[in-house]
């Protein structure tokens, strides 16, 4: 009865605590159900990083508001679709259409990259880049091309890594492979990570140069066995995939 009591005293606390500060109501749904368990999670992500400092402090605090990700994936969409009600301004709607993207919602994305592009950012970078990256998603790869096609001709001095991929990735998906091989050539050796070098490995091994695919899988391989853990770990995805490549009988 006494620990009954204490979860009780406790969830209460915290649901107090939650309703208080403002903090999203599906955590007394958490609080609630799971008991201490439900205490503890919403301590370590909502409570502690508010009281602590200091190095081990930050490394518990991005711990935290990782755990509150993954037990409140959309809490980041909410804000910012609250700040845009608030003020309809072309940052608040890109802040909005970035975390639309990230929680799956490609066409809202689109459509608030759509809207921004008028006027005196018609041609904004930034805005063009989210639209295509919104288009491919979707599986509208000419759009995409078309897009960052009009991007680089309005702005000849922009320079985007991942847009230089997602335009690679465009081409191929228009079945422009010449072109798309020449983009990646152009793009694998200055591009940070190991996707770009892994997409264009899988792109030569679909059209028959295994050798060459072969080549690229390695050099990831090798990269990453002479990378520092925390590069490894950033890259496991891509890693795993040349593993898996160069195991498998051309």
């Amino acid at each position: 009865m006494p620990i009954i009591a204490l979860s009780i005293l406790l969830q209460l606390a915290c649901a107090v605590h939650a309703v208080r500060t403002g903090r999203n109501l599906f955590w007394i749904i958490i609080i609630v159900i799971g008991s201490f368990f439900g205490v503890a999670v919403y301590l370590l992500a909502e409570v502690l990083p508010d009281h602590l400092g200091g190095p081990t402090a930050r490394r518990a605090s991005r711990a935290a508001r990782g755990l509150r990700d993954k037990v409140d994936p959309e809490r980041h969409k909410r804000h910012a679709a609250r700040e845009l009600d608030i003020s309809d301004t072309i940052d608040n709607r890109r802040r909005l259409a970035e975390h639309s993207m990230a929680s799956g919602d490609h066409q809202q994305a689109l459509e608030l990259y759509r809207k921004s592009l008028n006027g005196m950012y018609a041609t904004d970078p930034v805005l063009m880049l989210g639209m295509a990256q919104a288009q491919f998603a979707l599986e509208m790869p000419g759009e995409a091309r078309a897009t960052l096609d009009a991007l680089i001709a309005a702005n000849p001095t922009f320079r985007s890594s991942e847009g230089h991929l997602l335009y690679a990735r465009a081409v191929d998906a228009c079945g422009d492979v010449d072109r798309a091989i020449s983009e990646y050539e152009a793009l694998v050796p200055s591009f940070t990570g190991e996707e770009g070098r892994v997409r264009f490995a899988q792109l030569l091994q679909r059209r028959g140069d295994h050798a060459r695919a072969a080549a690229l899988f390695n050099e990831t391989i090798k990269r990453a066995s002479l990378a520092p853990k925390h590069y490894q770990r950033e890259q496991r995805e891509w890693i795993d995939i040349a593993k898996r490549a160069v195991q498998e009988p051309a």
